[in-house]
């Protein structure tokens, strides 16, 4: 298909021209601007070397081909010429057979394919092309691309939507897009734009076809778009002439009317056309209307008005473009007159492409009786201008070295990650916030605010209730009682209403039932509410008072992108850019739309809107079945973010090799050893920043207990480097069971909540509260490594929360919820969550055999912070990728997230500085850093120098990279059902493999 591309700055230059508006007909005169706006510059359609050409001064190979073309066709052949056939990719084999029989007997010049499937109508196009004596002009409705019309393709959004855009490069590069698709399929023409100014609320075929209702939005959406199909080789066509937005009727059943005045007329419903013209618009489609202003014969379409398609169009626009009619076989045409009849009608009218036949031999024949009466009411030389013009634009269109279709890779080549890209990008500058009140979006106190979801609408709203709880505690709430409703809202500090309707189907009306509107209205009498309305704007127009609501968000269409980027407008990843292209009675008008602030949170997009493959990053999903397969993990989490972007979140098998619990996103995981930089390093940075401690700092200073013992010495630069000669790890629980039994003793522990032994290690069993000051003074009386180097300990951390609960006299768990977790919006994150989680949540890691003697599942696994109640300093976390992720992205982000600045950046630097890299230490303060070189260690071995992360026993890791903006979790639970069998996700590598998948993602 590469010889079939249009040549568009040629073909634009050919059929610029002047407009002329004296006509026949008069309309008043008025000089048009060229330009529609200054974003349009009409010297780049323009070649300086072909000034003074149009479409009818062709070059010399054009013209030998459009003669020698002509010269071989039989009238009736020419006659076929004109026939666009409406072809169908869904139907059945008789259906085939009369397309061919048509393309091979009447020698039809087109065909308009509708519903259907992208390959199975490219394998009907070569079929088809095939039988054809002249090569077939190919067209589909794809106003949105074409998954209007087919299966199988990306659905781009409707106009009306686009329409809310305010950047026309992002719909240029939509059309373009759409001609890539297009051309592809092996389609000449695009039959849109739609021009349709949609002036009345109550359009039941228009609507969200249309840009919106002003004629000057309209027209510079309409021009992007066309821009970006003609520049991109295909053929657009402006519908529906002269005007379908404002009828209440539609033309596919009956003949609507527009009762506006010539002036109107001109003034509005072409002001689309005038400008459009100039910049070179190819085709335009006329529309089945009764226009008695522009018409005077009664209930007489404009389709086949010679007035409205002569008069007008051709000699009063100038027009020398393609001219389609509207489908033949809709209502607004065919009641009028009969098969042959209106396609005889229409041709004389002046439409050069007569589409969607009903019955081509009927009209062939229609046609030869016309030319071979006594007093013919046809002529060779109507016949002439409007054939060759058809073999013209085949000739532009590369229609004269036709080629194949090539089936291989179609599906692919059409449904390219890009267009993910495109999508995102048109939403995030669509969605409207027409209404913000004290500035409550975006929401920026996550810490003191509690968020329900009330959902009305009969579609689903699983990505934007999912996405919502991703940034904070927001529950869904339903009651069919509205007073009962209202009481539990009570416990919230806002309420975001969503109203979900379907947008599979662009012509279904969307209105609030009376028993939602009155929810809307009383929800919103008694608490902040925030409505975002997943519909066209109209749905709003019921709504008599918008001073009760807080926030009110335009969100266009249903679909999960859109629903993924409201929820990120809400709490400010991303910010509203759109404007309304329609008015809501008089309380909101065209144009209205209010920016809301942008917060650094974390947002979502697919990987090619950071630079990065879908394909390869693909791969980590044979990675990690891999490892289920290896039984090297029951199940895990995966989560990469870029540039403050999640773009691949996914959950893989189950929580045990034997249950059918599959892993979800929202599951929290045990994260054992990334405790230590995402509940105890964070609060420790916050204590350095402040200058409570320093890298001299001495451990005696910290730890009361250390003061006079031979740890007393230690710095804060040591201690967290792991640079300290303190013993890696001691098994504190072994010293708690019964020397015979091996069971726990009884001088330590007790089976129910007592006095005295409150702090509980697993189900059913609790620990003397004093252990935890035995843990400590046994770390104390620990023996030194004989030498200063390297060694990673737990002891550093559980230290180190021992020093922040004494002197901030709040346990960790607190400080981390008060300080981090809750700012952050980290509502899965938390020390014993069965405290807060049901337990089916939980994946379990371990069937314990040798301490506690029962499956431990939503208890910590490490047996030292079992034995501290849950919460240590070096673990006793349970998270899931997403809370994770944040905290990442805050380190990532140089202590700031959400607006909140945590610690200094020269905190950050300090604690991700390698201060004994020297000496073979890799270490930061607290973090983990990638290997030295020639030596093993954590990462992949691509990770920059700048990088940190941790890993932990569970089979967790996640890991920063600076220099990438790159945020990697991997989360699992590998020590099930045996912590002491073989760490085979280790030894396989399955953690670093994934790493590795990722940096080889990276495009640019």
């Amino acid at each position: 298909m590469k010889n079939i591309g249009l040549n568009i700055s040629f073909f634009l230059s050919l059929i610029a021209f002047t407009v002329n508006c004296s006509v026949k007909k008069k309309l008043p005169e008025k000089k048009e601007e060229l330009a529609v706006t200054e974003n349009i510059n009409i010297e780049k359609f323009k070649d300086p070397s072909l000034e003074g050409f149009n479409l009818f001064e062709d070059s010399p190979a054009e013209k030998k081909w459009v003669d020698s073309v002509y010269s071989t066709l039989s009238f009736e052949e020419k006659i076929g010429q004109l026939f666009m056939v409406a072809a169908y990719s869904n139907k059945d084999t008789v259906h085939f057979n009369a397309i061919d029989k048509l393309v091979k007997n009447y020698k039809i010049g087109g065909l308009i394919f509708f519903q259907g499937g992208p390959v199975r109508q490219a394998k009907l196009t070569n079929r088809f092309q095939s039988n054809s004596k002249v090569p077939l002009f190919i067209g589909n409705d794809a106003e949105w691309g074409l998954s209007m019309r087919l299966d199988s393709t990306y659905k781009y959004p409707w106009n009306m939507t686009l329409g809310a855009v305010q950047d026309m490069k992002l719909i240029e590069q939509l059309g373009g897009q759409m001609a890539k698709e297009a051309k592809r399929l092996g389609l000449q023409f695009n039959f849109a734009p739609v021009l349709d100014i949609n002036t009345n609320p109550n359009n039941p075929i228009i609507g969200n076809r249309s840009f919106g209702e002003n004629k000057e939005e309209v027209t510079k959406h309409a021009v992007a778009l066309m821009k970006g199909i003609q520049n991109g080789g295909v053929f657009a066509t402006g519908k529906h002439f002269p005007g379908h937005g404002d009828t209440e009727t539609d033309s596919h059943h009956t003949l609507p009317v527009v009762n506006f005045s010539e002036e109107r007329i001109n003034e509005v419903e072409l002001y689309p056309y005038k400008k459009m013209f100039h910049l070179g618009l190819a085709s335009v489609m006329v529309a089945h209307l009764n226009v008695p202003s522009l018409e005077p014969r009664e209930n007489y379409p404009t389709s086949i008005s010679y007035h409205v398609v002569n008069d007008i169009l051709k000699e009063q626009l100038k027009f020398k473009g393609l001219i389609f009619t509207d489908a033949l076989n809709m209502k607004g045409a065919s009641n009028f007159k009969k098969p042959g009849d209106i396609d005889f009608e229409a041709f004389m009218a002046g439409n050069d492409i007569l589409l969607f036949p009903e019955d081509v031999p009927t009209a062939v024949e229609k046609f030869k009786q016309a030319y071979t009466d006594s007093i013919p009411k046809i002529t060779d030389e109507r016949i002439e201008f409007s054939v060759k013009k058809i073999l013209k634009y085949k000739y532009k269109a590369g229609l004269n070295k036709y080629k194949p279709i090539q089936i291989e890779g179609l599906y692919d080549d059409i449904n390219k990650p890009e267009n993910t890209s495109l999508q995102y990008k048109l939403y995030e500058n669509a969605i409207t916030v027409i209404k913000n009140d004290d500035e409550i979006l975006p929401i920026k106190d996550l810490a003191k605010s509690k968020f329900a979801y009330v959902k009305i609408g009969d579609d689903t709203n699983s990505k934007f209730l999912s996405t919502l709880k991703k940034y904070g505690d927001v529950t869904e709430v339903y009651h069919k009682n509205l007073d009962s409703l209202n009481q539990e809202l009570k416990n919230y500090d806002k309420v975001i209403i969503g109203y979900h309707v379907s947008d599979k189907t662009w012509w279904k009306k969307h209105e609030f039932t009376s028993k939602e509107l009155e929810l809307v209205n009383k929800v919103a009498d008694k608490n902040d509410v925030i409505l975002d309305v997943f519909s066209k704007p109209y749905v709003l127009l019921p709504i008599n008072d918008f001073d009760k609501f807080k926030s009110i968000i335009v969100s266009y269409q249903n679909g999960d992108i859109p629903q993924e980027i409201s929820a990120e407008i809400i709490f400010g990843s991303v910010q509203a850019k759109g404007k309304l292209p329609v008015s809501i009675n008089d309380n909101f008008k065209v144009g209205d739309g209010l920016p809301t602030g942008k917060i650094n949170r974390l947002g979502f997009a697919n990987p090619e809107s950071v630079g990065m493959s879908s394909q390869i990053l693909s791969k980590i999903d044979g990675i990690v079945k891999k490892a289920i397969d290896g039984g090297m993990t029951p199940g895990a989490q995966v989560l990469v973010a870029r540039k403050g972007k999640v773009i691949y979140q996914k959950s893989f098998g189950y929580h045990t090799y034997r249950n059918g619990v599959k892993v979800k996103n929202s599951d929290v995981y045990d994260i054992a050893s990334l405790s230590k930089i995402i509940g105890t390093l964070p609060n420790v940075m916050i204590d350095y920043d402040h200058q409570k401690i320093n890298l001299n700092t001495r451990l005696g200073e910290m730890v009361h207990k250390a003061k006079g013992t031979d740890k007393d010495s230690i710095t804060f630069k040591d201690l967290l480097s792991h640079y300290a000669r303190l013993q890696a790890w001691e098994p504190f629980y072994k010293s708690t069971l019964d020397s015979l039994t091996k069971q726990p003793s009884k001088k330590y522990y007790r089976k129910t909540s007592l006095k005295g032994f409150t702090t509980q290690v697993a189900e059913n069993l609790f620990i003397i509260n004093s252990y935890n000051d035995t843990i400590i003074t046994k770390i104390m009386k620990s023996k030194l490594l004989p030498k200063k180097e390297y060694k990673y300990s737990d002891f550093t951390f559980i230290l180190l929360k021992e020093y922040l609960e004494k002197h901030h006299k709040k346990t960790l768990d607190v400080l981390a919820q008060e300080n981090f977790f809750s700012k952050l919006g980290m509502t899965n994150t938390a020390y014993n969550p069965l405290r807060k989680f049901e337990q089916d949540i939980i994946p379990p890691t371990e069937k314990d055999k040798y301490f506690r003697y029962q499956v431990i599942q939503g208890y910590v696994h490490d047996m030292g912070a079992a034995m501290q109640g849950g919460v240590a300093g070096h673990a006793g976390l349970f998270s899931n990728s997403m809370d994770v992720a944040k905290m990442m992205q805050l380190y990532l982000q140089k202590g700031n997230y959400g607006g909140i600045q945590f610690f200094s950046e020269k905190t950050l630097n300090d604690f991700n500085t390698c201060y004994f890299c020297q000496e073979g230490n890799r270490r930061g303060l607290g973090f983990d850093k990638p290997q030295l070189a020639g030596t093993s260690g954590p990462t992949c071995g691509c990770a920059s120098i700048t990088s940190f992360g941790h890993t932990g026993f569970t089979g967790t890791m996640t890991w920063a990279d600076p220099e990438t903006e790159i945020v990697y979790v991997f989360l699992s639970n590998r020590t099930y059902p045996d912590s002491n069998a073989s760490n085979k996700l280790s030894k396989e590598n399955i953690r670093e493999d994934i790493q590795k998948i990722i940096y080889e993602a990276i495009i640019n």
